[in-house]
């Protein structure tokens, strides 16, 4: 697969990508806490996450990259001094975080099973969101994953996606007033779950989805 344009400063990205060869990526329950808990610690000072599900073989995002400035603020680094071309923040540093993400998780399960090569295929999927219709439509789509792929009958009950998180109290990186506030509150939230995203809908922002 030729390589992607790197992801871009303040941009709202739906995210997903699978095993390599359509390989599990989770292979015990603690796969998946270690996932998230790597995912937060590279990608909190580039990006907004508002939702997530994470499925045996492969996984989905949905986040807004954080500008140019803001990164700038949340690592604390200045500039100012240093010479012309030695900023980090070259166009593709988003895109190098993702991936260093994505090699500490796949060594930490080599290491774990034994296993050798690539735990990921390359490049990550990645499609720009550009309106409001999309942004719903990704999110309730990514937490509809598991029942789509008959993981589960009914996605509600799936434990790794953000679907039962976004509506409740409990601590959380999540973007949630942000999701809340763009569904327009908890009962919008709720009631448009129950309507399902064709694949018609989706082809927009998951034209490659994996069946």
């Amino acid at each position: 697969m030729p390589s992607a344009a790197p992801l871009l400063y303040d941009t709202y990205y739906h995210i997903y990508n699978r095993g390599n060869n359509g390989d599990n990526i989770f292979i015990q329950e603690r796969n998946y806490e270690h996932f998230m808990n790597l995912y937060f610690r590279y990608t909190d000072p580039i990006a907004e996450t508002f939702a997530y599900c994470l499925l045996r073989n492969h996984f989905h995002v949905s986040l807004r990259t954080r500008s140019e400035e803001e990164i700038r603020e949340t690592l604390k680094v200045s500039f100012a001094s240093k010479p012309l071309g030695s900023d980090p923040l070259r166009s593709d540093y988003i895109s190098r975080r993702f991936s260093d993400f994505f090699n500490a998780y796949a060594k930490s399960v080599n290491k774990a099973y034994g296993r050798t090569g690539s735990l990921f295929e390359h490049p990550f999927r990645r499609v720009p969101i550009t309106t409001d219709r999309q942004f719903w439509n990704v999110i309730a789509y990514i937490h509809q994953n598991p029942q789509k792929h008959r993981f589960v009958k009914d996605f509600r009950d799936w434990k790794w996606s953000s679907y039962g998180i976004i509506p409740t109290g409990e601590p959380t990186k999540l973007k949630r007033e942000v999701v809340l506030d763009w569904f327009g509150g908890e009962h919008s939230y709720l009631e448009l779950h129950k309507q399902w995203v064709s694949d018609a809908d989706a082809k927009w922002f998951a034209g490659d989805d994996f069946d």
